[in-house]
């Protein structure tokens, strides 16, 4: 196995749709998040605002289940393809790249955050 590099205890991850290739989310990992993503097979990242690993979907059972990880050329960075259940983003897209960078909303939602998570997301 390649020798992952945890720049500062962390490293970023791409979460990407193995069927259509699109890029669903970006978060962390940590070293747990990592092995426990691989343990499970679903996809643990690490919050920075909470401090703490947390289990993709824990909330909402949107989770991301595991198809194969990729590591880029200076083992600083993962591309972990997924199969999501229904979304990826707190605010109810399948995407959380839902919008151009002027702010036209270029995704449709999928579900209702205010009924998933009850602070809102």
């Amino acid at each position: 196995m390649v020798e992952l590099n945890f720049k500062n205890g962390l490293i970023p991850v791409a979460a990407q749709d193995n069927e259509t290739g699109e890029v669903l989310m970006i978060a962390f990992m940590n070293e747990d998040a990592f092995e426990m993503t691989r343990k499970t097979g679903c996809v643990h990242y690490w919050s920075r605002t909470n401090r703490r690993v947390w289990k993709k979907g824990e909330v909402s059972g949107h989770f991301q289940w595991v198809k194969e990880i990729l590591v880029d050329c200076d083992s600083d960075a993962l591309v972990i393809k997924v199969d999501q259940v229904q979304a990826a983003c707190h605010m109810g897209f399948r995407s959380c790249f839902f919008r151009t960078i002027d702010g036209t909303t270029i995704g449709k939602k999928v579900f209702d955050p205010g009924v998933v998570y009850k602070d809102g997301g």
